[in-house]
Order: C-alpha cells, then sequence, then structure tokens
C-alpha cells in the first residue's frame, strides 16, 4: 500500500498540508490563526429547519465561524480558552465513542445491506419513538447551533450533512472536521443527512429500545442521526464515515479508517491502524502533503479526504518528535478535549487525570 501512486485530484477550496500549516505557525511571531482569513460566509439557513419538518422556538445561529462559536463557547460557559488561543472541554462521562449504545433501524432499506453480525439494531417503532422525544427536545431549546457541511471533499462522492448543535464547542468541532462549503455553495444548500446532537438528552431503553441512557441512532432511510447523553464530539464524525461507508463501495469507492499523504515525486502513502496507533503523526511529515489524518475514500482517480480537518491523540504529545501537531495546540481554532489546564491556562498533555483518550480537533488549514 505504501507508495503506491495515483493522481490526486483536488476540489477548489480543499485543505492543504496540516504539517504545512503547522510548520508556518512554529515559524510566525504570532501564532497561525484560523480566526484572522476565514471566509464569511451567510448567517441563515437557505433550507430551514421548518422545511425539514423541525419546528423549534430556538434562536438559530446557522454556520458561525470559528471565531463566533468560540466567543458563544465562552459565554455559555462551555470550556475555557488556553494561554495561547485553544479552547479547552471537557466531555464528562464520556471520554470516548460508546459503541455498545449505537444503533441501526432495521428495515427495507437495511435489511439486506447491513452487516448485521456485527451491528446493533434498532426498530423503525423505536426509531420513531426516539425522533419524537428528540424534536420534542429540539423544539424546547433557547438556542441552537446549525452547520451545513460537506462529507467527502470530491464533488462527485460526497454528501450534504446538515448538523444541529445544543453546545457551540460541538459546532465548532463539527464545521472544523468535516468539508466547509463555500459561499456559493451554501447557496440552495439543502441537506441529504441531517444530525441532531442532544448531550443533555437521556435515552429511555424501554421506550427507545437502546442499552442506555446514551444513544447514536441512525436511520438510513430517513437520513437522520440521532445522537443523545453523551459529549464526546467524536461520534458526529464517526456518524458521518459510517454514512460514506454505506454509500460509497457501491459507486467503486474503497471507504477507508488510515490517514495519508503524498510525496514530491506524486506517490502517496496510506497508513492504516486502530484508533491511537500512531496514524495521525507518521502522516503529519514536514516533507510530504498530508491528505488527512483518519478517514479516507480510494476511488480509480485518487485517494481523498473525507473531512476537512484532524482529530489528533494530544496525550503525552513529544514537541521535539511531533512539532507539526504540537503547534495545533498552541493556536486558535483548536478544540482541545479533556486536556488538562492549570488557572493560568497552561495546558498539561501529560497529565491524563481527566482521559487517557485526549484530542485535539484543528483544520487543515484556513
Amino acid at each position: 500500500m505504501v507508495g503506491t501512486s495515483f493522481k490526486l485530484t483536488r476540489r477548489h477550496g480543499v485543505p492543504n498540508s496540516c504539517s504545512r500549516l503547522a510548520a508556518s505557525a512554529c515559524a510566525r511571531a504570532a501564532p497561525y490563526s484560523p480566526f484572522r482569513s476565514e471566509t464569511s460566509v451567510p448567517s441563515s439557513l437557505s433550507h430551514s429547519l421548518a422545511d425539514q419538518g423541525i419546528a423549534t422556538d430556538a434562536t438559530i445561529h446557522a454556520n458561525l465561524s470559528a471565531e463566533e462559536l468560540t466567543k458563544a463557547a465562552l459565554a455559555n460557559r462551555e470550556g475555557r480558552r488556553a494561554k495561547h488561543g485553544p479552547l479547552v472541554v471537557e466531555t464528562g462521562a464520556h471520554t470516548g465513542r460508546s459503541a455498545k449504545d449505537k444503533f441501526i433501524v432495521r428495515d427495507g432499506e437495511t435489511e439486506e445491506t447491513v452487516w448485521w453480525d456485527n451491528n446493533a439494531s434498532m426498530t423503525p417503532a423505536q426509531f420513531a419513538a426516539l425522533k419524537e422525544d428528540f424534536l420534542a427536545e429540539v423544539k424546547g431549546k433557547d438556542t441552537l447551533y446549525v452547520a451545513d457541511l460537506f462529507g467527502g471533499s470530491q464533488p462527485e462522492y460526497r454528501v450534504k450533512v446538515r448538523v444541529i448543535n445544543e453546545l457551540a464547542w460541538h459546532n465548532q468541532f463539527i464545521r472544523t472536521l468535516l468539508v466547509r462549503p463555500t459561499v456559493e455553495e451554501l447557496e440552495g444548500f439543502v441537506p441529504e443527512y441531517t444530525i441532531i446532537d442532544l448531550p443533555g438528552f437521556r435515552a429511555d431503553p424501554e421506550r427507545h429500545g437502546c442499552r442506555s441512557e446514551t444513544v447514536i441512532a441512525v436511520s438510513l432511510s430517513e437520513k437522520l442521526i440521532l445522537i443523545g447523553g453523551t459529549k464526546y464530539a467524536g461520534e458526529m464524525k464517526k456518524s458521518v464515515f459510517g454514512i460514506l461507508n454505506y454509500l460509497l463501495p457501491p459507486q467503486g469507492v474503497m471507504p477507508m479508517h488510515c490517514s495519508a499523504n503524498i510525496g514530491p515525486d506524486g506517490k502517496t502513502a496510506v497508513f492504516f491502524g486502530l484508533s491511537g496507533t500512531g496514524k495521525t503523526t507518521l502522516s503529519a511529515d514536514a516533507s510530504r502533503t498530508l491528505i488527512g489524518d483518519d478517514e479516507h475514500g480510494w476511488s480509480d482517480t485518487a485517494v481523498f479526504n473525507f473531512e476537512g480537518g484532524c482529530y489528533a491523540k494530544m496525550i503525552r504529545l513529544d514537541p521535539e518528535a511531533e512539532p507539526e501537531i504540537f503547534a495545533t495546540t498552541r493556536m486558535e481554532g483548536t478544540v482541545l478535549e479533556n486536556v488538562v489546564m492549570d488557572e493560568d491556562g497552561e495546558i498539561d498533555l501529560d497529565d491524563n487525570s481527566l482521559a487517557e483518550n485526549t484530542r485535539g480537533a484543528y483544520p487543515l488549514s484556513s
């Protein structure tokens, strides 16, 4: 796999190298900040929540910038700002994915297309009850944050995803991890899939057919994902990965959990491994251009990123061994999960008292 050549095609606006971004951050007198160069996008939705049948009394904050979402998160006391700029948050009880709490609706769409040996099922009736309760919760919210995004960087293989969040920092996270549309692409944007993410929601196992008060429920028929009872933001990005895993193989694209970069000779290297095995570190090579650190597709013409950001493990990060990733811990726009910080805003990347799975979400580029 490593060293195989591909013709690498990129759509306009696909992020550049993470390693180049980080190297430039180290070289600047002032830290790199995506806040200073982010293009303004429409603050309204071309296709409203009401158009989707979602009623709410909430104030809708649509397609906010990273800077606006950071300010909102700080105002809401969802997190604190580190000395050098990142937003530092804690996810509470869930510091990783809740794989046993994820369910796919088993219906006519999925009966013969999902491998049920490895996926827990939920009945259409149970999902209907869960959806009813989610929408009731959404209706009563005071504030919601909505982002219209792409899952996938290649136009022919991407999906339009709308993410509805109750937490500002979750909205900042997902707009960092997915691919942000241009202003022109947001005009007339109609979501194909919708994620409703409510960490404050508590599921009822008896009513909803789930295992606990935490639930990640996916209806491929309704193109709706409901996430409740967890603040771990990685559930959102993995839900989009799941959608692409379902949709792309019939189109001749192999989805891959891997990192990838490309050398000066045009050859692509692909690094496979489970979470925490070093994919991000290996791909963040200053001598090569990063394609992405976690989720990719392999088509007849390209290895391409599904995402627009990186989600790196931060525990015991060595600034000398991993300078490109370390630089992102000292810039605005980064979200640090469960990283310990003192009263002066100094972070301690060696402290695992909140979690071993400390994470940083940062953009591939501005």
